[in-house]
């Protein structure tokens, strides 16, 4: 599925690094890990989840076993309702091919699910499409080494200051880092941002 992925655009939740993977083959969204339960406790991510739910609605994803559907759950109360979407994949037994045994339920999770599942899970979910992943104009990693955010002796630090006066977890990979930061604030809001804390 590669060139030609649907752009989705509201932010897809699931729960750990390989079910964001498998989503990366099949479109091309910004994907928000739960790392499992660790949602529960990580004020910092519930807001961030929260402040994206406003800004582009969200996706839920869960695997379809009893821990996927407390994750769901949860989510589904935290966040404002009118910005949730729910996908669903069906209840297959089997295991996924990284895993020597399967699951307590039996059951394949995200991860192992065929792309076309995935598909017709988001769009079955009523997912937005379009040609743009976003309207802004998209902050990358190079912007991050142009502004002194990456790549540079001082960079963690003004990298952990910003997130902090921007109140985003501190523990953003630099790719979350810059998808977040496209989608609530763009290129220029975030220059200006820089240049007042160096003034």
């Amino acid at each position: 599925m590669g060139i030609g992925k649907p752009c989705i655009e509201e932010i897809i939740i699931v729960e750990g690094k390989y079910d964001k993977a498998a989503l990366s083959q099949v479109v091309n969204a910004t994907v928000v890990t739960t790392d499992g339960f660790a949602v529960f406790k990580n004020k910092g991510l519930r807001n961030l989840l929260h402040r994206l739910a406003h800004e582009r609605g969200v996706i839920i994803l869960t695997d379809s076993d009893d821990a996927g559907m407390v994750i769901r759950n949860y989510l589904t109360g935290a966040l404002p309702r009118e910005t949730v979407r729910h996908a669903y994949i069906p209840e297959l037994q089997g295991r996924e091919a990284r895993k020597k045994s399967s699951s307590r339920a039996g059951l394949i999770g995200v991860e192992g699910m065929h792309p076309e599942i995935l598909l017709n899970a988001l769009r079955s979910s009523g997912a937005i499409e379009s040609g743009e992943n976003t309207v802004r104009e998209s902050i990358s990693k190079a912007d991050l080494y142009g502004w002194g955010l990456s790549g540079g002796v001082n960079s963690a630090k003004k990298r952990k200051m910003l997130q902090k006066k921007l109140d985003l977890p501190s523990n953003l990979s630099a790719k979350m880092l810059c998808q977040v930061l496209t989608i609530l604030y763009g290129k220029a809001e975030i220059q200006e941002i820089l240049e007042i804390n160096e003034a």
